[in-house]
């Protein structure tokens, strides 16, 4: 599976982006998706994740309220909605596909990672 994220940019405090996945090669239907970022000198972390059927989402705390995961499987596309964007949101933000298997919020569960976009919020 080779994953592109798209749709990072500037912006300013409280305004919204809408980041896209997508993927070529085989469908993502089978895998579950996350988002992962990593701000400068910090460990990539994880943002948000869902199951490969989508009735499972998770979040880390930072962001739950105002990040929304979502999945189009027939587009072979995941996105991520981020409202109310924080200056601490900076950071490049990393799609990842995974075996269902295994854990949702660690590195160590994707095994298929995209390229990244920048994610720059001003205050």
């Amino acid at each position: 599976v080779q994953l592109q994220a798209f749709g990072g940019g500037l912006v300013q405090a409280g305004d919204s982006l809408r980041l896209s996945c997508a993927a070529s090669g085989p469908t993502i239907s089978s895998y579950k998706m996350g988002w992962f970022r990593q701000a400068p000198g910090k460990e990539r972390e994880f943002v948000a994740a869902i199951s490969a059927s989508g009735n499972f989402i998770k979040y880390t705390d930072s962001v739950e309220g105002r990040f929304t995961i979502s999945r189009d499987n027939a587009k072979n596309t995941v996105y991520l909605q981020m409202d109310s964007l924080k200056p601490e949101d900076t950071a490049i933000y990393y799609c990842a596909a995974g075996d269902p298997m295994f854990v949702i919020n660690l590195r160590r569960g994707y095994a298929y990672w995209g390229q990244g976009t920048q994610v720059t919020v001003s205050s």
